[in-house]
């Protein structure tokens, strides 16, 4: 791996999203990182590099690859010479998977920033084999979805007394708005309801389960919290999942390990909005008229402005219980979706290209994969992982 020509290579740096990482890298990646930007048009290329040449003179000269994301032998090409992989390029159930074919055989770290569910169950019935005998590590969610909820669940854990059954809860709160990409996959989500299912399924049918011990995701209902003081709606993105599968993969969280995912509000009201808009939303997106008007309203390959980026923040609270002992521990950062999603998906490129990290392979999820490491990077670049007394 050493031996290869780059470090890092970028896909998707020209959407909004994929400029945030490079531009993140160019501020602060390492001097002796050797990285690239791929996509499919040059001029819309050279432009984003232009725009890192005014970060950092030295980035002026940086390799453009021109490959299309459905090229497969050009994808291979560029797979096989790069250690790492940073793919931006959704939604990934319609635009993903070459990418992460290419980079399972030639034994390539990958790492993208899907909240789709089915994108990542399908990933790993086709290609989490190959990975593992090639070494290389798929590391999926690496954004917002799902790193504050993965390594907050990680650091709780490491709070609590060891060898005893854990049951946990995650409670996130934000003001930050979405970008037309996060719009259209999620929508693309809610339509293909009945795959994301059925994937899901042959996936479970297939996967080996820890010995001895049992990791779950479960369906919180709505309650209000007396500890945390919020109404919590049950959130069924892709984040329980995470969390679920590392806590199979880790003998740390426990022989009995149970996790449920909340969006947490001050008040009833404001929860009952929040999940009578997000029914309306699903319903629309099975309808091809409706679905199509609101991708029409928000358009890919925008997002909030640097502004709004500023004013925005997040908060993940995590509340768990473990032999007779409850802790409460808080992830919070800035604008979650981009500001911090493009930190923390560089951060994990970086963090898989340079660090000593545990030796695994295959389909894997960020605790997994890189774990403390992870953690002290983040926190370094400004995240906070803290106990709440």
């Amino acid at each position: 791996m050493a031996d290869r020509e780059y470090d890092i290579v970028l896909f998707g740096a020209t959407g909004f999203t994929g400029g945030l990482t490079a531009e993140y890298l160019a501020r602060h990646a390492p001097a002796r990182l050797r990285w690239a930007l791929a996509g499919r048009n040059r001029a819309k290329l050279e432009a984003v590099r232009d725009r890192l040449a005014g970060i950092d003179p030295r980035l002026e000269a940086m390799d453009l690859v021109v490959v299309d994301a459905t090229d497969v032998s050009a994808l291979s090409d560029i797979a096989a010479r790069t250690r790492v992989v940073i793919s931006t390029v959704g939604p990934y159930v319609q635009h993903g998977e070459p990418i992460v074919a290419a980079c399972a055989e030639a034994g390539t770290d990958y790492v993208d920033l899907t909240g789709e569910p089915e994108f990542v169950d399908r990933m790993w019935l086709a290609h989490h084999r190959t990975a593992v005998a090639s070494g290389a590590r798929l590391v999926h969610s690496c954004g917002f979805d799902s790193i504050p909820h993965d390594l907050g669940a990680f650091f709780t854990v490491q709070q609590l007394p060891a060898g005893e059954p854990i049951t946990m809860r995650g409670v996130v709160r934000s003001n930050a708005t979405f970008s037309g990409g996060t719009f259209h996959s999620a929508l693309g989500a809610m339509e293909r309801a009945r795959q994301m299912k059925a994937a899901f399924a042959e996936r479970r049918r297939k996967e080996d389960r820890p010995e001895g011990r049992s990791s779950r995701a479960v369906a919180g209902k709505p309650h209000r919290d007396k500890l945390l003081g919020y109404w919590l709606l049950p959130l069924p993105t892709i984040d329980p999942q995470v969390v679920q599968r590392s806590g199979a993969a880790l003998p740390a969280y426990g022989p009995k390990f149970r996790y449920s995912h909340f969006a947490g509000t001050k008040t009833l009201r404001y929860a009952a909005a929040g999940a009578a808009g997000v029914g309306s939303i699903a319903l629309a997106a099975q309808l091809g008229p409706m679905r199509n008007f609101l991708k029409g309203k928000v358009k890919q390959g925008e997002g909030p402005s640097e502004t709004r980026r500023r004013k925005s923040w997040f908060t993940v609270d995590f509340v768990a219980e473990a032999g007779g002992e409850t802790v409460h521990t808080r992830v919070s950062g800035g604008d979650p979706g981009y500001t911090e999603t493009s930190k923390m998906l560089a951060e994990s490129a970086l963090c898989l290209a340079f660090d000593s990290t545990p030796e695994t392979a295959g389909q894997v999820t960020p605790a997994v994969a890189m774990g403390d490491l992870l953690l002290e990077r983040l926190r370094n670049a400004g995240m906070k992982f803290e106990v709440v007394d």
